[in-house]
This record gives structure tokens, C-alpha cells and sequence, in this order.
């Protein structure tokens, strides 16, 4: 077993990719199973907010296939054109995901507001309506449960994107069942004002997404938090006397790493090198890291460590 693994919580790379796989494959069946029923009962129940919640699930298998997708291409190891592997596959995947979210968000204001400025436009619905929406509302929540139970277990952000979106589909179900409710109580307005609600909270999650893997692609660099964790691994590093230019970036959900060890300046090559590999073993048994890139220098030309790292002096 790996230090990647022993930190997803999986026992092998390949069983993280296989529980991302079956998750997001029992995604696809449930989302083609709603779409289907649906909107098949939104036809014949004269329901205009259930058949636009089965297109809804649609764009679900949207985004699974997208995850689908990015799971093949970013565990595929380094090449001739990738030196640093494929894992920022995840990244893109993760934006277009939260481009999706957004785009649907966007989608049910929309829509909503139209209904607003057209009440009349909304018919009375069959009663067995409600019932199907229903239906669709607890499986997308379990859906949801289940993965990003899945998600946490193997430290995923591309499938935790995946099982939020898989949340706000179950927030447009809600949408629908009150506004199918409300249409059966006679208050049919009730629909676009929650829909424009849950339209907003849906955007909004959607751009966080979007702009977490934006910003994850341009190289941000780890929280304080992990970084002052990292920070003090290193210098536990018996013979590590400092560091300077400690640079960290992400692909992916791994985090590389650059940094410059301080030693005593009498040590040799090969005892520099064993100090290295240790402190570079220890932040890697401890952290998401892929790699831990180390420069050594003797301590006599170093600065503060907690200065160089961009850390306060009490770090």
C-alpha cells in the first residue's frame, strides 16, 4: 500500500478507481431512469416543471460522462508530453462541472421568471405528479449520500463536484414538488418563486467550483493551514536546520512541492541527500503530496525559515 492511498482511505490506487468508476456508472443509471420517468409522467400528467426536472437529470449524464472522462485520462501515468502525469484532467473536468451547475442555475431563474411574467402559462397538473417528483427527490438525495460518502473516502474534489450537482438536482425536484403542491392547492406562483431561490443557491455553487478549479489550473498554492503542517514536518526532519523557498502548487487533488533545506554545511553529499529523501518521505507519509522536489544549502547562507516560507515568526 501507498502513502496515496493510505491517505484516501482506499487499500490500492486502483480500488480509489474503481469505487470512483462504480459510483459515478450507478450515477448514470439512476439519472437515466429519472429522465425517462420523468418525463414521460410530465407528458401525460400535463406537468411542465416535471418534464424540464427530467431534462434536468439529463444534463446529470452530462457530467458524469465528464467524470467518466477525467477518471481514464488522470490516473494515466507520465509521458513523453506529460512529465508530470495527467491528474490535472481532474481540474478541467472539475470546472466544466461547475460550469454546468452554473449554466443550470441559470437555467431555472430563467425559466422562472418567465413563469412570473406569464402565471396563466402554468397549467393544473394530475396529482400523480407529485407523487413521481417525490420519488425523484429521495433517490437523487440518496444518490447524492451515496456519492460523496464515495468522494470522501478517496479524496476526490472532481467527485464531490459530482455529488453537489447531484444535490442541486434534488433541490430542483424540491422546486417542482412545491410547485406542483402549490398548483394542486391553487397557488401557482409558488413554483418560479422557489425556483428563482433555488436557481440562485445553485448558481452560486456552481461558481465556487468553477473558480476553484480556475484557480487550482493556475497553480494556487495549498491553504495556511496545510502549509504551516508541512512547514513543521520538514523541520522534524532530524538534520533539517531550515528552509527557504518553499513553493507548493496542486494537480489535481495532489499537491507538488519545492523547497530549499538548510543543513550544516560540513555534512557530505550523501548524508545531504539521506536527510532529503527523509524529509521528503516523512511530508509525503503525512500529506496528499505527489512529490516533494528538495534543493539542499548549508545553513550559514540561510534566512528564517518561517520568513522564507511566508509564514508568521511563531509558525
Amino acid at each position: 500500500m501507498n502513502k496515496t492511498d493510505q491517505l484516501s482511505g482506499c487499500a490500492t490506487t486502483v480500488e480509489c478507481e474503481r469505487a470512483t468508476k462504480r459510483s459515478t456508472w450507478v450515477s448514470v443509471v439512476v439519472n437515466l431512469f429519472l429522465t425517462m420517468v420523468q418525463v414521460v409522467a410530465g407528458i401525460f400528467s400535463g406537468s411542465q416543471g416535471l418534464i424540464a426536472d427530467g431534462i434536468h437529470s439529463l444534463s446529470d449524464l452530462v457530467a458524469d460522462f465528464v467524470v467518466l472522462l477525467a477518471v481514464h485520462h488522470g490516473r494515466k501515468a507520465p509521458d513523453g508530453d506529460h512529465h508530470y502525469g495527467h491528474r490535472r484532467y481532474e481540474n478541467v473536468a472539475s470546472m466544466i462541472l461547475g460550469g454546468l451547475l452554473l449554466a443550470v442555475g441559470v437555467g431555472m431563474i430563467w425559466s422562472a421568471m418567465h413563469k412570473l411574467q406569464v402565471p396563466e402559462s402554468i397549467q393544473t397538473v394530475h396529482s400523480a405528479a407529485l407523487w413521481v417528483v417525490f420519488g425523484a427527490l429521495v433517490a437523487k438525495e440518496l444518490l447524492f449520500r451515496y456519492m460523496l460518502a464515495v468522494a470522501n473516502k478517496v479524496r476526490s474534489s472532481l467527485l464531490v463536484a459530482n455529488a453537489w450537482h447531484a444535490r442541486s438536482d434534488a433541490g430542483s425536484s424540491l422546486v417542482v414538488a412545491i410547485g406542483i403542491g402549490g398548483n394542486l392547492l391553487g397557488f401557482k406562483l409558488l413554483d418560479p418563486i422557489a425556483a428563482v431561490i433555488v436557481g440562485f443557491l445553485v448558481s452560486a455553487m456552481g461558481w465556487r467550483f468553477f473558480l476553484d478549479a480556475l484557480h487550482d489550473l493556475t497553480d494556487r498554492a495549498v491553504a495556511e493551514e496545510e502549509l504551516e503542517q508541512i512547514v513543521a514536518d520538514i523541520l522534524a526532519t532530524p538534520g533539517v536546520l531550515g528552509l527557504h523557498d518553499l513553493k507548493t502548487r496542486r494537480t489535481g487533488d495532489m499537491i507538488m512541492i519545492d523547497v530549499h533545506l538548510e543543513m550544516n554545511g560540513s555534512v557530505t553529499v550523501e548524508e545531504g541527500h539521506r536527510i532529503a529523501v527523509l524529509a521528503r518521505e516523512r511530508v509525503m507519509a503525512g500529506h496528499p503530496v505527489l512529490n516533494m522536489m528538495t534543493h539542499v544549502d548549508p545553513a550559514a547562507t540561510s534566512v528564517p525559515a518561517a520568513a522564507a516560507a511566508g509564514l508568521p515568526d511563531n509558525a
